[in-house]
């Protein structure tokens, strides 16, 4: 891949992607599982180059992009490719930043190392197909290493034998499994799955630059990541359909609330009908949402036992929607998942398949709501395109301000407007280390 053949808005929406991933990493770090990662990979890994996300140290590549990875995944607020239904930023970016820094490259050169992960991502998991995720894997960390790979190895500059071997190796890191929404309480596992992908991608990079050989057909061959994982739904054609003139990056969705994708349509409408101000549990009847087969069987659980519980959860963060600030991640904490309004109102909530609403899945994730006040007056409404993705984007003012608050949790003020001016001449720097310097205040 060549800056020739990149257009300028991909270029451009490559650095957007990249900005809105390190504010997520920067909010992400100061999460438990974010420090507690940080604290365990810097107890057992050696010095390097690589920057870790809101922190002064320093380490190698590879598990720089597990902390960066884990961090950018680390609050439900990262980008998401709806189709492909895969979260390529929280794998591409830590992958990419930590092979320009760890081999000197330039801006430009992990700007289209951020392109060429994108474009894997999206493309690796559409020739998959539905089966792999209806069967409970997590897409993420299932394509994710050849994202992380194609990332690293082209803002590393690998020779295309080194590339294809780099990709054969990451084929055998594809994992990951959607236990976390299983309503038991999802723990923190989630939040490494898109880390330990960018770590897989950065690793086997080095080691196909060192001369270590994969299969060659590892991708799309006999016993290949598309049969063993794709099954009947497998269809290779779609890694190469529409290449260079249809682009991952065009499809990104920048999330507005810190929950799963697939319940964001519900929220946005539940606070259009309830207006400027949040309700009272009393004057709520109950409230009705239909959405697709698959959301109303996997995202149902009234009562949820943890943040990961409660970002998955369709009934308690319609709840918050009517009574609390849904874009608060605070309303995620383990204090508000036991707040008895919201619980209370979270049990009067019902869920149902809508047509609609299913045959739209999965490429756009719809709802329709119903809100029963108890004065007998009813609210319905429906929505299949939330606020953030490409079809109702985020304004450039709504990104400058979503990064100014994300980063707050780990920088000052001034450290972000560093950043921001570094990320804005990327493609200008002959160094990474520039961008570096910012990010490190």
């Amino acid at each position: 891949m060549s800056r020739a053949n990149v257009p300028d808005r991909v270029l451009k929406q490559s650095q957007a992607c990249l900005v809105d991933s390190i504010a997520c990493g920067l909010f992400g770090a100061k999460q438990p599982w974010g420090e507690m990662m940080t604290a365990n990979t810097l107890a057992e890994s050696a010095p390097g180059p690589c920057t870790l996300l809101g922190r002064p140290e320093t380490i190698a590549p590879a598990p720089a992009a597990l902390v960066n990875g884990t961090a950018i995944h680390g609050f439900e607020l990262d980008d998401l490719i709806v189709g492909a239904v895969v979260h390529p930023g929280a794998v591409v970016v830590p992958a990419a930043l930590a092979a320009a820094e760890y081999t000197d490259a330039s801006g430009l050169q992990m700007l289209l190392g951020v392109v060429a992960g994108y474009e894997a991502m999206a493309r690796v998991s559409l020739a998959l197909g539905a089966e792999p995720s209806q069967r409970g894997f997590h897409m993420t960390p299932v394509v994710g290493p050849i994202g992380a790979a194609f990332a690293a190895g082209v803002t590393m500059g690998l020779t295309p034998d080194k590339l294809l071997a780099a990709i054969g190796l990451a084929c055998s890191a594809s994992s990951g499994i959607k236990s976390f929404a299983g309503g038991s309480g999802g723990g923190m596992v989630k939040r490494m799955h898109a880390g330990r992908s960018a770590e897989a991608g950065v690793r086997m990079c080095q080691l196909a630059d060192r001369g270590f050989t994969g299969p060659r057909a590892a991708l799309d061959g006999r016993f290949g990541l598309l049969e063993v994982f794709g099954g009947k739904t497998a269809n290779a054609g779609r890694l190469t359909e529409e290449l260079g003139t249809r682009w991952a990056t065009d499809d990104v969705w920048v999330k507005v609330y810190p929950m799963c994708a697939g319940i964001h349509s519900a929220v946005q409408l539940l606070q259009q009908m309830r207006g400027g101000a949040a309700l009272k549990a009393e004057e709520i009847q109950r409230v009705r949402i239909g959405v697709s087969q698959f959301a109303a069987r996997n995202n149902g659980e009234p009562a949820p036992l943890d943040t990961m519980g409660a970002q998955y959860s369709i009934p308690y963060c319609a709840a918050v929607a009517l009574l609390a600030d849904p874009k608060d991640p605070a309303m995620f904490s383990d204090r508000a998942i036991v707040d008895p309004a919201i619980r209370d109102l979270a049990r009067r909530i019902t869920l149902f398949v809508d047509e609609q609403a299913e045959a739209a899945y999965p490429s756009r994730l719809g709802a329709r709501v119903e809100l029963h006040l108890r004065s007998g007056e009813v609210r319905t409404s429906a929505a299949f395109d939330a606020h953030g993705t490409p079809a109702d984007p985020c304004s450039d003012a709504e990104r400058s301000e979503r990064f100014r608050k994300l980063s707050s949790a780990a920088v000052p003020s001034a450290v972000a407007d560093g950043i921001l001016d570094a990320a804005s001449r990327l493609d200008e720097l002959s160094s990474v280390r520039a961008f570096s310097r910012a990010l490190r205040g």
